[in-house]
């Protein structure tokens, strides 16, 4: 039976462990977003043993490439839809391992490399509906920093503050469960049976 919680940032590894596929988590605190570009820089950021300027440690990492302006000196969220995940595969796990980003969002889900690291780090996958972009928006209280603007908007890190940002349904968790898969072998399994 699936679970409504309320989870607020930094999360714990204690915190994450007692999470499971089906629970629906609403998340307040600080979310950093990060597409393709940002997870590439990252990576290369450890290769070359750089620090990258913000902290995961404890925190969401948002596949999301927001619509922000400018309004009164303050950067504005028009729009913060998730970005399909699967993009992301081949840097995730390193993020996971090496930065300690507890909660990953995004829509699609991810393979078999970042559950694995998800097992290992403590780690879950959130989905957030795709096309609910205005209302994600809804959810971000504060932009509280803008980094790699070189990159362009969508593929800056943005960091927000949250608040009740949801509904996320847990469908990667940190036993190994996945619920993309699960649905894609019953889908195959009725599809041959007819």
């Amino acid at each position: 039976m699936s679970r409504i919680l309320n989870i607020e940032t930094p999360i714990s590894e204690d915190q994450i462990r007692k999470l499971k596929v089906g629970d629906v988590v609403y998340l307040t605190g600080t979310v950093i977003t990060a597409r393709d570009q940002a997870h590439r820089r990252m990576v290369e950021f450890l290769e070359d043993r750089q620090r990258i300027p913000f902290d995961l440690n404890g925190l969401a990492v948002y596949h999301c490439g927001p619509v922000v302006r400018r309004l009164d000196g303050e950067w504005v969220v028009v729009a913060a839809g998730p970005t399909t995940s699967m993009r992301m595969e081949r840097f995730e796990d390193k993020i996971i391992r090496n930065f300690q980003a507890r909660l990953i969002v995004g829509k699609g889900g991810m393979g078999a490399k970042t559950l694995e690291a998800m097992k290992d780090v403590g780690a879950v996958y959130g989905a957030f509906t795709g096309g609910a972009a205005v209302l994600a928006s809804k959810f971000i209280k504060k932009v509280t920093k803008a980094e790699w603007l070189d990159l362009g908007m969508p593929e800056a890190v943005w960091t927000f503050q949250v608040g009740d940002f949801g509904p996320l349904i847990i469908s990667m968790d940190a036993h190994g469960q996945n619920l993309f898969e699960e649905i894609r072998r019953k889908a195959k399994r009725r599809m041959y049976k007819k």
